[in-house]
């Protein structure tokens, strides 16, 4: 009878521990999709203190960094601290595999790592140490899964995978004489895992729900599909505004101006509040564009012409090798607002500042004809 207490208590406590553990790091990661940083880092630095021993909370801290790069993709100030955090997980993965080759808990967080580090190089455009990472994780993550079937969230890395590999060769040639060294990839079976993570996943849920809608706006050209997950997110994480801006421009695709027009003003509205994320550059500029733009659409010019001149002013500022469709097209409206004002001589400046800008969306030809006409 006593050692029927002692079993019972042992596993109440476990199950208590597991619950206490899983319900924890379930709520740093909504923290840190709803952009409260420092609280998810509490919540993680808390989890290390606690379950020393496993990797998830050096795992998300990582995580922090990788959302401040992700709201501020031209900053590369993150970078190196992200790298460094990665490592340390890998680090803590590979000691933990020495004494346990099967810990399926070291082995899906040391292939994830690798995939985010993989991740970061592909957005620098460093291919090679991209493609290099993709090559490591995927054992990695097969073998997670081999050991652990029921595990719906290295769903996402074969879903990544599978999609990426099928579609990014075309996208991006340079990469497609290594895809040789690589499994080939399936477009429709990396859709079906990636929807399975978002629906049925416990951690990676949230990120299968963010590749599905970059997936369905970039690649698929299915802003509808794309609005679907857009929706999911933007209501579990009202304050990220990745996801607000992303939801406006599939509204622009759609052409669901209004709708567009009122998350961007909410954009703006929350950089004055300062909302973090909302007042970085990058978001004011996309926010002033299409507030601008939808003003212009509906002929209130001198309030187009406020925020317009503004998406230049910012563009202008952090536009670095070439000038942004953002600058170029305000520029252009900026332009046919002037001549619908009879400012003929600003509008020719416009023009002319066009063509010392390069060629986007014919804007040269556009600006060529328009000086023609006006300077008869």
């Amino acid at each position: 009878m006593k050692k029927i207490i002692l079993f019972i208590f042992l596993s109440t406590n476990i199950f208590a521990q597991q619950s206490d553990f899983e319900s924890r790091v379930e709520l740093g990661i909504k923290q840190i999709y709803n952009i409260k940083f420092e609280e998810a880092e509490k919540t993680f630095r808390s989890l290390i203190a606690d379950y020393p021993n496993h990797p998830a909370g050096r795992f998300f801290l990582a995580m922090i960094d990788w959302w401040k790069i992700l709201l501020d993709v031209e900053n590369e100030s993150h970078d190196e601290i992200f790298f460094q955090k990665l490592e340390d997980v890998i680090f803590q993965c590979d000691k933990i595999l020495e004494k346990d080759p099967n810990n399926v808990d070291a082995l899906f967080f040391k292939g994830g790592s690798i995939g985010f580090r993989g991740r970061l190089r592909s957005l620098r455009e460093s291919w090679l140490k991209a493609a290099d990472d993709g090559r490591e994780a995927l054992p990695i993550v097969e073998r997670a899964s081999k050991l652990d079937p029921n595990n719906l969230d290295v769903q996402l890395g074969f879903g990544i995978y599978n999609y990426y590999a099928a579609v990014i060769p075309d996208e991006y040639p340079i990469i497609k004489p290594l895809m040789i060294f690589f499994p080939s990839g399936n477009k429709e079976e990396g859709l079906k895992q990636l929807r399975n993570t978002a629906f049925n996943g416990k951690y990676a849920k949230y990120e299968a729900r963010y590749f599905l809608m970059t997936i369905y706006y970039r690649y698929e050209s299915n802003p509808w599909q794309a609005e679907e997950f857009a929706k999911i997110l933007l209501d579990d994480f009202p304050d990220n505004p990745t996801f607000q801006r992303w939801l406006g421009r599939i509204y622009v695709r759609q052409g669901k101006m209004q709708f567009a027009d009122s998350l961007f003003k909410d954009v703006l509205r929350k950089a004055n509040e300062n909302y973090y994320g909302y007042n970085f550059p990058v978001a004011l500029r996309e926010a002033n564009y299409y507030v601008g733009y939808n003003y212009k659409l509906s002929n209130e010019l001198d309030s187009a012409k406020i925020y317009l001149s503004k998406c230049v002013e910012i563009s202008k500022q952090i536009d670095k090798e070439e000038e942004s469709g953002f600058l170029i097209n305000s520029i252009l409206y900026l332009a046919q607002i002037s001549e619908a004002k009879n400012l003929f001589e600003e509008a020719i400046n416009y023009y002319e500042q066009l063509l010392k800008m390069r060629d986007w969306g014919n804007s040269h030809s556009i600006a060529e004809m328009n000086l023609k006409r006006l300077k008869g």
